[in-house]
């Protein structure tokens, strides 16, 4: 937990890092956070960063349902956000941390104001495959006990080694940055997915993309693609950000997967959707009424 750098408190952002993250790939991000007069809570997701692993293989990325990761979510804001840290609430999440927010928001409507969701996981990206078929055979051979084998030849697979060829960002400095948090703590460092998490995704994107579950959100999000994301599929959220009834969807063009970790050009673009979009206007406010009578 981290206390605004400025006074007064705009309330507090709950940070959902995605797919091999951790915390300290945050830093940056909690600090610009902080210094715009919020609060910052942030978690390692169960599976990854210095969360406990869920097989005995400390570099396997996996987990046996997405549901964990929306119960940990929900937990987290009963037992340490709501007692310890000061209101509103604001949800940051990106690629599978938003996948994991989305799958919390029909029983946080009361609780969090606003999401903001960056290159949400809701369908995946140049894969050899259909999704379909990906569901089905990591289905099947999670069935027959193969869930918690890496899938494809991702036990090798040491994530962002080199910057030539990356899928996440175009900015070395910051790609050298989070490549070396790894290297100097690899305790907290995964390498590629497991069968059954890539089953557990594929499930999680189907529920969240099934007609009518964006009704079940109340809470105004904002969705934001990265043009240049060779990761998700952007016809994806921008369909879900208009389907949903507060909803909204913007795209950082020319931004990788990553827009947190990208190019200030990118970044701030991002930042400042964020700055609009959060903390809002409060029911009852001076600026609600004004833009009701508007």
């Amino acid at each position: 937990r981290w206390e605004t750098l400025v006074r007064p408190s705009k309330g507090t952002i709950i940070l959902l890092h995605g797919r091999s993250e951790t915390i300290e790939k945050y830093f940056e991000t909690i600090t610009d956070f902080r210094s715009r007069g919020f609060g910052v809570l942030a978690y390692d997701m169960r599976g990854q960063g210095a969360s406990s692993r869920m097989t005995g293989d400390g570099k396997k990325g996996h987990v046996d349902s997405f549901a964990h990761h929306a119960a940990d979510l929900e937990q987290l804001m009963e037992e340490v956000a709501l007692p310890d840290c000061k209101p509103p609430y604001f949800a940051v999440g990106h690629s599978s941390g938003s996948l994991g927010g989305l799958l919390a928001a029909p029983r946080l409507g009361n609780r969090l104001q606003r999401m903001v969701l960056l290159a949400p996981l809701l369908g995946l990206t140049k894969i050899p495959v259909s999704q379909t078929l990906l569901r089905r055979v990591t289905g099947i051979l999670n069935f027959i006990g193969f869930g918690r084998a890496y899938i494809g030849g991702s036990r090798t697979r040491v994530p962002n080694k080199t910057f030539i060829g990356n899928k996440l960002t175009s900015d070395t400095a910051r790609f050298e940055r989070n490549r070396s948090i790894l290297e100097r703590y690899p305790d907290i460092a995964i390498h590629g997915p497991t069968i059954g998490w890539v089953h557990a995704a594929c499930l999680a994107m189907q529920r969240v993309m099934a007609t009518g579950y964006v009704n079940r959100i109340t809470i105004p999000t904002l969705f934001i693609a990265a043009g240049n994301d060779e990761v998700v599929d952007n016809r994806l959220i921008e369909h879900l950000g208009d389907s949903m009834r507060s909803g909204a969807f913007i795209t950082v063009p020319g931004a990788k997967h990553e827009i947190l970790q990208e190019r200030d050009v990118f970044r701030e673009q991002m930042l400042a959707a964020f700055d609009a979009f959060i903390p809002g206007t409060e029911p009852g406010s001076k600026a609600a009424s004004d833009k009701s009578a508007a």
